[in-house]
């Protein structure tokens, strides 16, 4: 049995004082708040976390190889499309060992800022298996929780064959993707990825994820090629519904958001890398009221840091409808966190500090987690019951980061 004793705690949504937790084969067999403040530390052999703590974070959309691009994007004007060239030149580079690199640093990474588990949208299959074996070993070796999607991606745009390096994602047909990658997580690239009359090969799967009307490019496209949009296209083919995560989400007709509402499709919103590839805002807020349950991701990673995301969601919210309030601390911590401190729940635990120049003098409850904390206040992560980080990891997590980059930028 492993057990901790956290100073403040977000239990049965509320901040609880001083909460003993126990936990065995990963899940927790014990919650007791209010377990003696006065006696912090104590020396019964429980881990002290001094500070906030809240359930593990969820990043439920990565393309952990878009890493290598953050700071190395912003030098000139443009869009998605001129982004996407420069995350092609990255594709065609990554071997199984640099990718393996990469990923591991940018896994660690995660968790330092309070992620406790990834879905991995991996489209980088050539060659297979030895890229998505890279992606498992480097979670492992990270010790973050790993769901990888296996993603289908066969045309360059409406039926149009691969180009360049989309060669390495495609098996030619998705028949061919099904026969390889055989039952399990899996994700359609896109509407444009994958051509209409494939798309029945997906029909009952689960998790299934695919990217949705991210453009208006796509959108417009769609409607010309199918006379529909992508959201009624994929709801036409019957892949909506709760095992399906549409992922961005960000043009939609009213529509659309009622037809992934009344299917109970999940959506997966990416603030901090709809901003920075000037994507658009999407209505998160309507698609929650319309039914939909929603998930947070860092997609490109230009910024790692769940509480970012959690806090754009309000955020640009505010910017498009120039009013305050759309949603609450506690109901962004609900989106954000998969998991409850509870028994029998998976015990995976983010430590915040509550005195940083950021949170220091903000009552130190839900609110500064959302509203006030960064990554760079996470003090300690617990996976399954397993100490993976504390704070002095930073300078390690640092130089891996280097290192991978390194790597990956000089080769020819």
């Amino acid at each position: 049995m492993t057990s901790y004793l956290l100073e403040r705690a977000w239990v049965d949504g509320a901040v609880r004082d001083d909460v003993l937790v126990e936990i065995e084969d990963g899940r927790f067999t014990a919650v007791t708040p209010g377990s003696g403040v006065d006696k912090f530390p104590r020396s019964t052999g429980e881990t002290v976390l001094p500070g906030l703590t809240i359930p593990g974070l969820v990043n439920d959309h990565s393309h952990a190889f878009h890493r290598a691009l953050r700071g190395r994007t912003q030098r000139e004007r443009g869009t998605f499309w001129t982004w996407r060239e420069q995350m092609y030149a990255v594709a065609e580079r990554l071997t199984p060992d640099t990718y393996f690199d990469l990923a591991r640093a940018t896994y660690r990474e995660m968790v330092a800022a309070g992620y406790t588990s990834v879905t991995e949208f991996h489209y980088l299959h050539e060659p297979e298996p030895a890229m998505s074996d890279a992606l498992r070993s480097a979670a492992a070796e990270a010790g973050i929780g790993i769901t990888l999607l296996d993603t289908c991606y066969v045309s360059s745009g409406f039926g149009a064959p691969p180009e360049g390096v989309q060669r390495r994602y495609s098996d030619g047909t998705a028949q061919r993707w099904a026969e390889r990658v055989g039952d399990g997580p899996a994700a359609i690239h896109s509407v444009r990825a994958v051509p209409r009359d494939q798309l029945h090969v997906f029909r009952g799967r689960a998790p299934l994820h695919v990217h949705l009307s991210e453009q208006v490019a796509e959108n417009e496209a769609c409607l010309a090629a199918y006379g529909v949009t992508p959201t009624r296209l994929l709801h036409d083919e019957g892949l909506l519904g709760p095992g399906t995560t549409a992922v961005h989400a960000t043009h939609l007709t009213d529509e659309d958001i009622a037809l992934l509402g009344t299917t109970r499709t999940n959506v997966c919103i990416t603030p901090t890398t709809e901003r920075d590839l000037a994507d658009g805002i999407g209505p998160a807020r309507r698609l929650a009221e319309a039914g939909c349950r929603l998930t947070i991701g860092s997609d490109s990673h230009a910024v790692i840091d769940p509480f970012e995301e959690l806090r754009g969601l309000e955020m640009d919210e505010r910017l498009a409808t120039q009013v305050r309030g759309h949603w609450s601390a506690v109901e962004l911590l609900e989106i954000g966190t998969a998991t409850r401190i509870a028994v029998g729940e998976r015990a995976d635990l983010v430590t915040i500090d509550t005195a940083s120049p950021r949170t220091g003098g903000t009552g130190a409850d839900e609110n500064t987690a959302v509203f006030a904390a960064t990554g760079a206040d996470v003090t300690d992560v617990v996976i399954g019951g397993a100490h993976v980080y504390t704070s002095a990891d930073d300078e390690a997590i640092g130089r891996e980061l280097e290192a991978a980059m390194g790597d990956l930028w000089r080769r020819p």
